[in-house]
């Protein structure tokens, strides 16, 4: 299973009010372990940065203006994302950010349905407790220390890691499912597609001989019904 942990920073809360993406971060999952493969972009907003915007991020405009204009980057974004599913801190914030920004250069938008919520999960899961990120770094004592501003792609970074710990601690699952298996890229192999290989030189037994003597003896025993005997 293939999900995108991502995050936005922007110029305010609200779209439809001119405020705009000012950087998109995000981090690629296949069957909940970190592949490497990362989404990173600054954007030019093509407007002055609010001061209380800037205090959060730091993003100001005069290193903005030399980054790209969302049209420019949008078609790149969708094709990192693919048809994965999105998991967001505060999902809805996010998802109108980004839903603007592709309806107002012709691209197609996302359903919110894409979007899996680690507040909402954090929320139903730890009911009356804090629930923003840093708040999850404490409870998972995750290092969220290099986090003096918000930072698009190390906040997806840090989410990864809040993420897996909300649905079940750090373990990839087994991979059980034997009808199909994607991989990093997105494409699916059938569960024959990997077998492990013979090691080119087998390990030294570590038993001695007088051990292995010792358990047929005790074996036999037994009796001939005991279960020993049948898997031998």
């Amino acid at each position: 299973m293939r999900e995108i942990v991502l995050d936005t920073e922007t110029t305010g809360f609200e779209p439809t009010e001119g405020d705009r993406i000012v950087e998109i971060g995000a981090v690629e999952l296949f069957n909940h372990l970190p592949t490497g493969r990362t989404y990173h972009q600054y954007i030019n907003p093509m407007r002055a940065m609010p001061t209380a915007a800037f205090e959060v991020h730091g993003l100001g405009d005069d290193f903005l203006r030399n980054h790209p204009v969302f049209k420019d980057i949008g078609k790149a974004f969708l094709d990192f994302i693919g048809d994965a599913q999105l998991v967001i801190h505060n999902a809805a914030f996010d998802m109108k950010f980004l839903n603007h920004e592709l309806a107002a250069i012709g691209l197609p938008t996302l359903p919110m349905a894409r979007a899996t919520d680690t507040l909402l999960i954090a929320r139903q899961k730890f009911p009356g407790s804090p629930a923003s990120l840093d708040a999850l770094c404490r409870r998972f004592g995750i290092d969220n220390s290099a986090r003096e501003k918000h930072g698009a792609l190390l906040d997806s970074e840090i989410l990864a890691e809040v993420y897996l710990e909300l649905v079940g601690g750090r373990q990839p699952d087994f991979g059980l499912n034997p009808a199909a298996q994607a991989n990093s890229a997105g494409s699916t192999q059938g569960a024959d597609a990997w077998r492990p290989r013979p090691r080119p030189t087998p390990l030294a037994p570590r038993l001695t001989d007088a051990e292995i003597a010792a358990h047929a003896l005790f074996v036999d025993k037994l009796g001939e019904a005991a279960i020993w005997k049948k898997r031998l």
